[in-house]
């Protein structure tokens, strides 16, 4: 066609299931999560990261009926991934809550999608599981993550304060 440009092809954004054949991405990909988060708070590993061995924690969030785990792929490539979980909430009333725990992208691979489709798939595993209430773990100062989850109707509940005094 005489005139007209050809647009390059978007790229292939998706969010599926992670599975056991995953494992070694998801080690690599929640240990640059470890590295952002720690630049952020220090406390991070040791009260919202994994236990160690990370392997083994994420091999039983595979295999944890209440866990949803998914990959974030561009043109199926892993670059991505996010851990929600459904629980009970506190009072008696038989209502769950799904939180999304983890999320990353690697951060050549942001703002094409990838976040935003991991977390509507892990939203809809949720409704499709009843679930209509939704957290999303967020450390403070991490500006992207907050505006991330406020774009899709999150807002903060709940804020936890900590300090640290060593013991003599």
């Amino acid at each position: 066609m005489t005139g007209s440009r050809l647009r390059p092809m978007a790229p292939d954004v998706r969010s599926r299931p992670a599975t056991p054949s995953d494992l070694s991405d998801l080690v690599r990909l929640y240990r640059l999560l470890e590295s952002e988060m720690v630049a952020l708070e220090e406390m991070w590993p040791l009260a919202d990261g994994l236990p160690e061995p990370v392997e083994m924690s994420i091999a039983d969030s595979l295999s944890d009926p209440g866990a949803h785990l998914v990959v974030g792929t561009i043109d199926a490539v892993p670059v991505g991934f996010a851990l929600g979980l459904v629980r009970p909430l506190l009072a008696h009333t038989g209502q769950r809550i799904g939180a999304i725990t983890l999320v990353f992208t690697e951060p050549e691979a942001r703002g094409v999608g990838v976040g935003e489709a991991m977390r509507d798939d892990l939203i809809g595993r949720f409704t499709a599981e009843g679930v209509d209430r939704f957290d999303a773990h967020v450390v403070p100062g991490h500006r992207l993550a907050k505006n991330f989850f406020e774009s899709a109707g999150f807002s903060a509940r709940h804020i936890v304060m900590h300090t640290h005094r060593p013991t003599p």
